[in-house]
């Protein structure tokens, strides 16, 4: 289920239409591009058809992605594709169903009328519920949960009330009695979030250049001072750029994270202790010593199988061989859609 976003050009005012997990707005009749920044997630409404009612909107967790566990013995993953409401209030619909798919949204903005419910339940309880009922629940002892999305927004349900019932702005139709004070979290509503989506121009921070990407890049890249911005918590953030030689002269570039974490109750520090600990089929080098232990983990979008047989592939290769990129291929370049936090 992908979703549909209306948008204004900030340049010219054109109406756009833009995919949910689209980053860049790339404007068809003025030729501007802007990138889009959050201060967390995307927050998205329903139109509402309430005109003249005080409206106040419930939000709605919209996960889609997956979720990769650990058991004693494996690695797992579960498609997940979910929109469930994020408060606790008895009554209000579960899920919004197909109207984030069939209706028009658009960003939440600082001038929007009414009042919002903060967003009160764990994001990550949400989604391993609706793993669990999408697939069935997992009998061995879950160790570990990794969610790794494709987009992670909030989408806001127009609600208002009338005489003694909340009614659904968007269907005009009534949802449920309002409950008592214990059950109706009016502490929680609050006037002028402070929230806001920012655009700004696709300009590198270090030289002006225009910086280059897909609409649905997260990291966007400067072939003038070969540089390479990352879309981080409503600003540009460098992230270092690294490559591999090309042997052969017609390689594809493809965007890997390389991570370096701290091991715990494992004594991993190089590559070499990587190798020993995980009984590699090889004989580590002296050389191996000293480079640090880091993992790879792909930077684009590919099936969950694909995913993990690349992360440890690559993490179970030396990467000597990487190198600060001084100039960028021209073709063949694909483009960074998976964030690396």
């Amino acid at each position: 289920m992908r979703l549909k976003i209306e948008q204004e050009c900030p340049q010219c005012s054109a109406p756009i239409e833009l995919d949910e997990t689209d980053r860049v707005l790339h404007c068809p009749y003025c030729e501007v591009r802007h990138v889009l920044f959050a201060p967390d997630h995307f927050r998205f409404v329903l139109p509402q058809k309430a005109d003249g009612r005080e409206i106040f909107y419930a939000p709605y967790l919209r996960f889609k992605g997956n979720v990769y566990f650990c058991t004693e013995d494996q690695i797992g993953h579960r498609a997940v594709d979910v929109t469930r409401l994020g408060i606790s209030v008895k009554g209000l619909p579960e899920t919004l169903g197909v109207r984030p798919q069939a209706m028009r949204m658009r960003f939440l903005g600082p001038a929007e009328s009414g009042s919002l419910l903060r967003f009160g339940l764990r994001a990550s309880d949400i989604v391993v519920r609706a793993a669990r009922l999408a697939s069935g629940s997992v009998r061995a002892r879950i160790t570990h949960r990794a969610f790794i999305g494709e987009t992670v927004s909030l989408i806001y349900l127009p609600l208002y009330v009338d005489g003694e019932r909340i009614f659904d702005g968007v269907l005009s139709r009534a949802v449920t009695k309002i409950p008592g004070e214990e059950g109706f979290p009016r502490g929680l509503m609050r006037k002028d979030p402070n929230w806001s989506l920012k655009l700004t121009a696709s300009l590198c921070p270090h030289c002006g250049w225009n910086l280059e990407g897909e609409k649905d890049s997260v990291v966007l890249l400067c072939r003038n001072c070969v540089s390479a911005w990352e879309v981080f918590k409503g600003r540009f953030r460098q992230v270092d750029l690294m490559t591999l030689p090309d042997r052969f002269g017609e390689a594809s570039y493809l965007p890997f994270w390389r991570i370096s974490a701290r091991v715990r109750g494992i004594e991993i520090r190089s590559f070499a202790d990587f190798v020993r600990v995980t009984n590699q089929p090889v004989v580590p080098k002296s050389d191996w010593e000293n480079q640090d232990m880091r993992f790879w983990i792909p930077a684009f979008k590919v099936r969950p199988k694909i995913f993990l047989d690349l992360a440890r592939r690559l993490t179970c290769s030396p990467d000597e061989e990487a190198k600060p990129a001084d100039s960028f291929p021209r073709d063949n370049v694909f483009p960074v859609t998976l964030p690396g936090a």
